[in-house]
C-alpha cells in the first residue's frame, strides 16, 4: 500500500504548522505550501509559492488527494471580499478533481444565545466576521454539492498550544508573565471553548484517514476544552515555575486601542464570545476520535505555558 499524500496550504500559520506535524507523525507523505519556509518541519517537503497564484497552487497540489487549507488573513483584512476571494482561489485550484479539502472553521458562525453549539444548530452570525465565515463555508458546500470536491470543516474554539504566537496567551493572559502576572480572559464562571493545537492537528489527520466514510460536505465540531477563566488560571498557575498573581484582563483596552488600531477594533467586536457560555459539541466526532483522544487539559496548558518561563527553568 502506497503512502497517502497530503499538502498543507499555508504551512507557516500556527494551525497549518500543527496539522502538518500531526500528519508527519501519522506516517503521511506531507508537503507544505507557502511563500517562505519560516518554520521548517522535519518530514515536510516545502513547496515555495504564493496562494494568490491559482496555477502555482494547482501545480503544488498535483496528484495529492488530501488538501488542507490553513490560509488566513490578518484579522482586520477579512472584509471587502478578501476572505471569500482567498478561499475561492483554493477551490478554483482544486477544480473538479474530487479531492478532499480540509478546512478549519470557528465559532463565529453562531449567535450569543446558542449554548450547546452542535452541527445541527443553524448558523446565525451576529457580527460581520461571522457573516464572512458563513459565506466562506457556503463556497465549500456549493463546490461539494456540485461534485467538484469533498469538503470537511472541523470547527474549533480559540487555539492555544506550544509553538504558537499571537494567541490569547501571548496577547493577554501571559503578556506580563515576566512580571509574575496572569490575566484571566472572560467573565468569571462563564465557560469558553478552547482547542489545543496538537490535538486539532491530530483530529484533522483522523478525519483525513476516515474521509471515504464521509459525505461530500461535512461540518464537525471539535469539543476541545470548555473551561471557565478560573479553571484556565488555575491550570496556568499550577504549571508556572514561578508564583503568578492572578488578575482579570481589562477587555475595555481593546475598545480604547481600537480607536487607532484596526486590528484591536476588530477584536473588540467579538466580545460576545467571552460573555456567553457557547460550548462546541459533536457526539459523532467524539465517537470517531475515541474517549482517550484529547491531551489532558492540565498537560496541554503546561506545554503552552512552558515557553513563557524558559529562562526561569534554565536558571532553576
Amino acid at each position: 500500500m502506497s503512502t497517502q499524500k497530503v499538502i498543507v496550504i499555508g504551512i507557516n500559520g500556527h494551525v497549518g504548522h500543527h496539522i502538518a506535524k500531526a500528519f508527519v507523525a501519522a506516517g503521511w507523505d506531507v508537503a507544505g505550501f507557502g511563500r517562505s519556509n519560516k518554520q521548517p518541519i522535519s518530514g515536510v517537503r516545502f513547496i515555495k509559492g504564493d496562494a494568490e497564484d491559482v496555477e502555482a497552487m494547482r501545480a503544488a497540489i498535483g496528484d495529492t488527494e488530501v488538501v488542507v487549507n490553513a490560509l488566513n488573513l490578518p484579522y482586520h483584512q477579512w472584509d471587502q471580499g478578501r476572505m471569500e476571494a482567498q478561499n475561492q482561489r483554493v477551490i478554483t485550484a482544486l477544480g473538479q478533481s474530487g479531492k478532499t479539502l480540509l478546512f478549519p472553521g470557528n465559532i463565529y458562525n453562531y449567535a450569543a444565545s446558542d449554548r450547546a453549539v452542535t452541527p445541527e444548530v443553524k448558523p446565525r452570525p451576529q457580527t460581520p466576521r461571522g457573516e464572512i465565515r458563513v459565506r466562506v463555508e457556503a463556497l465549500y458546500e456549493a463546490a461539494a454539492k456540485r461534485g467538484d470536491i469533498q469538503a470537511i470543516i472541523l470547527r474549533a474554539g480559540d487555539f492555544y498550544g506550544p509553538e504558537s504566537s499571537f494567541d490569547w496567551f501571548d496577547l493577554a493572559m501571559l503578556r506580563e508573565a515576566k512580571k509574575g502576572k496572569f490575566a484571566m480572559m472572560g467573565v468569571p464562571g462563564v465557560g469558553h471553548s478552547w482547542a489545543y493545537l496538537p490535538d486539532v492537528g491530530r483530529a484533522f489527520e483522523k478525519l483525513a484517514w476516515h474521509r471515504k466514510e464521509f459525505g461530500a460536505f461535512e461540518n464537525l465540531h471539535f469539543a476541545g476544552n470548555y473551561v471557565t477563566p478560573e479553571q484556565m488560571a488555575a491550570a496556568a498557575v499550577a504549571a508556572a515555575p514561578v508564583t503568578l498573581k492572578v488578575g482579570t484582563f481589562p477587555r475595555v483596552l481593546f475598545n480604547v486601542v481600537g480607536l487607532v488600531d484596526p486590528l484591536m477594533r476588530a477584536v473588540s467586536k467579538m466580545s460576545y464570545l467571552w460573555e456567553n457560555p457557547m460550548e462546541l459539541k459533536d457526539a459523532r466526532l467524539d465517537a470517531i476520535l475515541g474517549p482517550d483522544f484529547a491531551t489532558p487539559f492540565d498537560e496541554a496548558v503546561a506545554a503552552t505555558v512552558a515557553p513563557f518561563f524558559a529562562a526561569e527553568r534554565l536558571a532553576a
